[in-house]
């Protein structure tokens, strides 16, 4: 049996509805020595069983994993597994030869909060955000590699930035079944290579995946500007577009080594591109007014609360300087993937840009996260991705 937790009175009414957080001001009272990452049964205040899930100091005390109560053994995350995969392969993302790219599990959207899987050919890349989730991590891979069947034959384990420090638990990044190291993947027909070891999330971007598909209708004989471009994918989307020239900026050498490689895979020698490391503000004060498409994908501005402002002026800021330097007819692809700006504020803030660049602009796209990164119906906040391609006279 778990041990337990008790709510405070009326405090179970998200839960009712389903909401898979429980806030640590929510919980009346708990059993002594609870320990991070371990498995709880959550009671109302009149006793009855509401929630199972894991534990964790901080806001969010515990992530939900089930409201019915039940114990978790093996096949518990093969069931879950299970799910994921058939809702990908229904929507036509798994099983395609053309991609072996795309997000198995995604979260709360997929019932398991805490938890990230991403597949790239025969590896799949596996993220905890939650100590619950660390310490299942073993459980979690032999689910998965028993569930995709011959699909999977390495599960990398990448969580050392993804949680607080953990004394003696195994945080480091590494295999945690086979260590075959082949890094080209395949999406949409294009070629890249993973940097599970060092690059951000779980090496590449796989929530562009349809706006690179969107990207690349736009690109034919337009001077491409893909900003913060990490390893390059909407560049060799834009490339393969028929883009008359492609620059990519990142303020990272890797990644720019990183997109100069992707390029090199899929269009050798190609004069059209060139890769700039450079910080995005200065690249774009002294660059020349030749670009008519411009795609401006920077990292999270906002990972909490309190840096909201502050990131809201930073899309404002970035935005602002692409209105001012782009072309007559040009068009612009710009996104925020942080979690705590909504829609409305990220519209503000580019709205905003727009008006004191005092150029006329008309959205053409709203852009947002794609179905294997599916939001749970009862936590809205999974809908993180938000983006506009904006047509400027």
């Amino acid at each position: 049996m778990y041990r337990k937790i008790y709510l405070k009175r009326g405090k179970e009414e998200s839960l009712l509805r389903f909401h898979p957080w429980i806030f640590s001001g929510a919980i009346d009272s708990q059993d002594e020595g609870i320990e991070e990452g371990e498995k709880v049964n959550v009671f109302t205040s009149a006793g009855n069983f509401i929630a199972m899930g894991h534990y964790q100091k901080g806001t969010i005390a515990v992530r939900v994993l089930s409201f019915h109560d039940n114990q978790v053994e093996e096949g518990f995350w093969h069931e879950k597994i299970r799910s994921a995969l058939e809702m990908r392969k229904a929507i036509g993302i798994a099983d395609n030869p053309q991609n072996n790219t795309y997000r198995l599990v995604h979260g709360e959207g997929d019932g398991m909060p805490g938890l990230i899987v991403d597949c790239y050919g025969h590896t799949a890349v596996m993220q905890a955000h939650s100590v619950g989730m660390h310490k299942d991590r073993h459980h979690v891979a032999r689910a998965l590699v028993d569930v995709m069947d011959g699909a999977i034959n390495n599960v990398f384990y990448k969580s050392e930035t993804t949680l607080p420090f953990i004394k003696g638990d195994g945080q480091e990044n590494g295999f945690l079944y086979g260590g075959d190291e082949s890094d080209v993947a395949l999406e949409n027909g294009l070629r890249f290579h993973v940097d599970w070891l060092h690059g951000q999330k779980t090496g590449f971007f796989v929530d562009q995946r349809e706006n690179r598909v969107l990207l690349e209708k736009y690109s034919q004989n337009r001077n491409v500007l893909n900003m913060c471009c990490y390893t390059g994918g909407f560049s060799f989307y834009a490339l393969r577009g028929g883009a008359a020239l492609v620059h990519s900026v990142d303020s990272s050498e890797k990644a720019i080594q990183l997109t100069n490689d992707n390029v090199a895979l899929n269009f050798p020698h190609d004069p059209r591109h060139q890769a700039f490391c450079d910080d995005a503000f200065k690249f774009l004060d002294k660059a020349e007014r030749i670009y008519d498409l411009i795609i401006l994908d920077p990292p999270a501005f906002a990972k909490h609360r309190g840096a909201l402002h502050n990131a809201l002026k930073g899309y404002t800021r970035l935005n602002g300087k692409a209105f001012e330097m782009i072309k007559k007819g040009g068009v612009i692809f710009t996104f925020s993937c942080s979690q705590v700006v909504t829609k409305d504020m990220f519209r503000n803030a580019v709205f905003t840009a727009a008006a004191q660049a005092k150029r006329k602009v008309r959205i053409l796209h709203q852009l947002h996260q794609p179905a294997d990164h599916p939001i749970n119906i009862f936590h809205p906040e999974g809908e993180y991705l938000k983006g506009l391609v904006l047509y400027v006279e």
